[in-house]
């Protein structure tokens, strides 16, 4: 993510010639002038930067998992966060006098408006003041005047009240650059005849709200998009009913359409799931977690198993931390140099590694969006799954292109293909690839690998039967029958060895789904 940072801020430089700004010394200054007086809006112009800066933040569940409120801790490290990246001073002055970003009006690519309501109350308040402290000065000082006292509580009343209205606005300003989001937000947690009110959550929004429409005032000022990263860990050793806490905290922020943040849940379904299932999260849903996390994750990405060169990666990198061994890494570096110096062939550019892999992506979503081709018959109807599908085909394709380039690698067709079919079944893909696995290990005869995947799962249906009930869940994840068996038996007939090469890259299966379904076939084996 740092690196497409780099890339699009260089090729933004190139498109407009303008430098993105900082809140940083004269910036910080320039940044409270225009939230003290300019409004801003949403040009066309802005709307086609393509530069974008990822704010990152991490946070640990199990930090906060002795704390009542686990969804409370998440909201606070957001706040207490992005005010840590900006600044307390310019937050604490949007709060009194920040607006919040509106489109232009047509093709106008102004900006910034001038406050008119604003600069006039400042500077009637001004004269004001200096007509009150004129007559007061006046009243005290001239000759033949001092006498008169009417004059003087004249002066002294008008001073007062126009110096008060600017008091109030640096008071203001004052008690949330003191106040922080974070603590607002702990003291209505702490308060339990507040949380016992209907609409709590609302109220934490309304704090985080402010948040949202200072970070699109900040896009317009820093000329770059803004996208909060928040990465969270450790949630599946956390009590169930923290859990299920921080996802609904999570599907609150995440409840706007146009909201800058993003989710990274790193997260083990296998034990986050049961833990859903145990709380009252799950009414409506027939009790299935599974259906939960697929209406709250929209990129799944189930890491697969770890394969012969990752593990020797693993094996080097943990080598490396060895200080005895550290000279491992200064021999690497000058063995790099020699074979620079050699003249080794090069590898192909990362630039040609893109533009293969975005070829390969646009003929994947042609084959989807060509109505004469049968896979589109095979689209869900639901609207999170057609953009489950459409995020997992490009990383799916580009993991193809990373791991292989031998001629027996996958069309983009039959990747696409491979992405709607773990989509749609995944309780039914995943036995063909249990059944599959299990074949392999036990009987590894030349021929296997040219079987078809639907040769394999009609053998084993029976089996699959018999465990209805303890897979009932994953079951009920799986769309028509009829249609898994003509998209297997007629239109894509997958064979074994394509299974093998598509099961490093399929990260929209659930590989836990699986391991629980060989671990119940042993042992019903074992019966």
């Amino acid at each position: 993510m740092r690196e497409e940072m780099a890339q699009r801020e260089e090729a933004e430089l190139r498109r407009s010639h303008q430098k993105p700004r900082s809140p940083e010394g004269w910036g910080l200054l320039l940044a409270l002038w225009y939230l003290a007086f300019y409004k801003p809006i949403i040009t066309e112009g802005h709307l086609r930067r393509k530069n974008i800066e990822f704010i990152f933040i991490r946070f640990s569940a199990w930090q906060y998992a002795g704390c009542d409120k686990l969804w409370a801790g998440l909201v606070t490290t957001l706040c207490d966060n992005i005010r840590h990246h900006f600044g307390a001073l310019p937050l604490s002055v949007y709060h009194v006098m920040g607006t919040r970003p509106r489109f232009a009006s047509g093709f106008s690519q102004k900006e910034w408006v001038l406050k008119r309501g604003t600069c006039l109350k400042l500077w009637g308040m001004l004269f004001i003041l200096a007509a009150g402290l004129t007559v007061l000065l006046v009243a005290l000082l001239v000759p033949g005047i001092k006498d008169h006292h009417a004059l003087k509580v004249v002066g002294s009343t008008i001073t007062s009240l126009s110096g008060s209205g600017l008091v109030l606005g640096a008071v203001s300003v004052l008690k949330n650059l003191l106040i922080s989001e974070k603590q607002k937000i702990e003291r209505l947690t702490n308060s339990e005849r507040f949380a016992s009110q209907l609409g709590f959550m609302s109220k934490v929004r309304s704090e985080v709200e402010v948040l949202v429409d200072f970070l699109a005032f900040m896009e317009i000022f820093e000329r770059r998009r803004l996208r909060v990263v928040l990465e969270i860990t450790s949630l599946d050793i956390c009590y169930p009913e923290k859990v299920a806490g921080v996802l609904n905290a999570m599907n609150t922020l995440l409840s706007d359409a146009n909201t800058p943040f993003i989710f990274i849940l790193a997260v083990d379904p296998s034990v986050i799931v049961p833990c859903l299932e145990q709380t009252g999260c799950m009414k409506g849903l027939a009790d299935n977690g599974y259906l939960y996390l697929n209406r709250t994750v929209t990129l799944p990405f189930s890491i697969p198993e770890m394969g012969t060169r990752s593990r020797l990666r693993c094996l080097e990198a943990a080598i490396q931390t060895r200080e005895d061994l550290m000279y491992r890494i200064i021999t690497g570096n000058v063995e790099r140099r020699r074979a620079k110096c050699r003249g080794v062939p090069a590898v192909p550019s990362r630039r040609e590694a893109d533009a293969e892999a975005v070829r390969c992506i646009h003929e994947a979503f042609r084959c989807l969006h060509d109505s004469a081709d049968p896979l589109t018959r095979y689209l869900p109807t639901n609207g999170a799954h057609v953009r489950r599908i459409v995020n997992t085909i490009p990383i799916t394709l580009r993991l193809l292109l990373h791991r292989a380039s031998t001629p027996g690698t996958p069309s983009p067709r039959a990747a696409a293909a491979w992405v709607v079919l773990a989509d749609q079944w995944p309780c039914r893909l995943s036995w063909a690839l249990q059944c599959l696995e299990d074949g392999w290990q036990s009987r590894p005869v030349p021929d296997f690998g040219t079987r078809s995947l639907w040769t394999i799962f009609q053998e084993n249906v029976g089996e699959l039967s018999a465990l209805r009930q303890p897979l009932h869940n994953v079951l009920s994840l799986d769309g028509d029958p009829e249609l898994f068996q003509t998209f297997l038996a007629r239109d894509f007939p997958f064979t074994a060895h394509d299974a093998h090469a598509f099961l490093g890259v399929t990260v929209n299966l659930d590989h836990s789904i699986r391991h629980k379904m060989g671990l119940l076939r042993g042992l019903d084996r074992l019966q």
